[in-house]
């Protein structure tokens, strides 16, 4: 098993654990996860065809005086091997990065109080949407973080959050030929307020993020988030804007001032949600607004070409629509997206390309669900069309 830095500080847990009064049984979780990903990118002469299966397995148990405390492991296994995973050395593939693995996922001491809280150690972390901080679900191996996180209940809809990370543990796992996709030695602060109203929400937000492995990923950005939902009739609108500006900071050998916006109005009508987006990330042809620390998957596009956003900036006009359907005993319950993107840069307004994406979700069993997934990317001079499959099926206890 590959041990973090984390080890000592999980193994005081345990022992604290031993040393305190339980006021509850012990908790375990645990998720098995198999998935089938194809990707035909044509940059290369070979198409990857990646079978993975990841196990998490999870411990809880509440302590006293509002403690509580928990390890998480999570192994993947690589069932083939014609895909590079960033670690294998496969790099005629293309890349599907969810590597063999067999590491401690989390490891926490958690106090929770009336009207706050903190958790110290290594955790999973997200943020709002997970924009901007975000634990990468999607991927085998997760993203987690070393840091304290903290949270204040300042009064009736009015939350405080704060995160001060030490390390960021990425998706492509310890065992990645480039120890920077490894792992990031950290400095950063993240601090987070949000007021929910009455059919809405709204977020203010600053984060200090400073990387002391990589000098030019470290910055300072500020931003604001609105959500809103209004119903009128049988049918539902809402709307999130949100605005954000992203400089250098920490020692960032680069100058960078970048701004972010998104517009999202969504109509729910008919069984069926309706979405139209811009979302611009800002760039000047050298440096550009950047998210390391995302869900990236999430946004963009599914086929993944912008993970890094390209120093021109990046202009996202999406729509997508999402429903369910079904008979009998799965009435209503097959749920599927569809979701088309039109990518262009900020700077220039270069073509980028567009993109389709679709999924179905089929619950297969009360613990087991089924899931299949498409991306299809084509270029229009910006890296090259990528097609993507994935198959899944994933069970998950309790």
């Amino acid at each position: 098993m590959t041990l973090k830095p984390c080890l000592p500080l999980s193994l005081g847990l345990l022992a604290l654990q031993a040393a305190l009064p339980a006021t509850a049984a012990d908790g375990w979780t645990a998720n098995l996860r198999f998935r089938h990903e194809a990707v035909d990118d044509h940059a290369l002469a070979r198409s990857a065809a990646a079978d993975t299966l990841r196990l998490r397995l999870g411990w809880s148990r509440a302590l006293a005086h509002g403690f509580s405390t928990g390890f998480e492991g999570e192994g993947v296994a690589e069932l083939s091997d014609r895909f590079n995973s960033g670690a294998n050395g496969k790099t005629a593939y293309p890349a599907v990065p969810d590597a063999r693995a067999l590491e401690i996922n989390q490891a926490w001491l958690r106090w929770r109080g009336e009207r706050g809280g903190g958790t110290l150690g290594r955790q999973r972390l997200g943020f709002d949407n997970h924009r901007f901080v975000g634990n990468v679900g999607w991927r085998q191996n997760e993203q987690t973080f070393d840091g304290l996180a903290a949270d204040a209940t300042l009064r009736e809809g009015l939350v405080l959050r704060y995160a001060w990370l030490d390390r960021v543990h990425r998706v492509f796992g310890d065992q990645a030929r480039d120890p920077l996709a490894r792992e990031r030695r950290l400095d950063t602060h993240l601090v987070n307020l949000g007021w929910q109203f009455g059919g809405g929400s709204l977020t203010g937000y600053g984060y200090w993020h400073e990387d002391r492995d990589v000098a030019a990923a470290s910055t300072r950005t500020l931003g604001l988030r609105w959500n809103s939902q209004r119903t009128f009739g049988k049918a539902g609108f809402g709307w999130t804007l949100e605005v954000a500006n992203q400089q250098d900071h920490a020692g960032n050998p680069s100058t960078t001032d970048a701004d972010y916006f998104l517009v999202e109005p969504s109509l729910v009508a008919g069984g069926l949600t309706w979405k139209l987006g811009w979302e611009q990330l800002g760039g000047n042809g050298a440096t550009a607004f950047q998210t390391p620390l995302a869900t990236l998957h999430a946004f963009n596009g599914w086929a993944d070409k912008f993970l890094v956003t390209p120093a021109n900036g990046l202009d996202d006009r999406y729509a997508s629509v999402s429903g369910k359907f079904g008979a009998g005993r799965l009435a209503d319950t097959l749920a599927w997206t569809v979701a088309w993107h039109d990518y262009r840069s900020d700077r220039g307004s270069i073509d980028y390309g567009h993109e389709w994406d679709a999924s179905l979700s089929i619950p297969l069993t009360a613990r087991l669900t089924g899931l299949a997934k498409f991306a299809d990317y084509r270029s229009h001079g910006f890296a090259r069309d990528t097609r993507k499959l994935w198959l899944q099926v994933e069970w998950a206890w309790p």
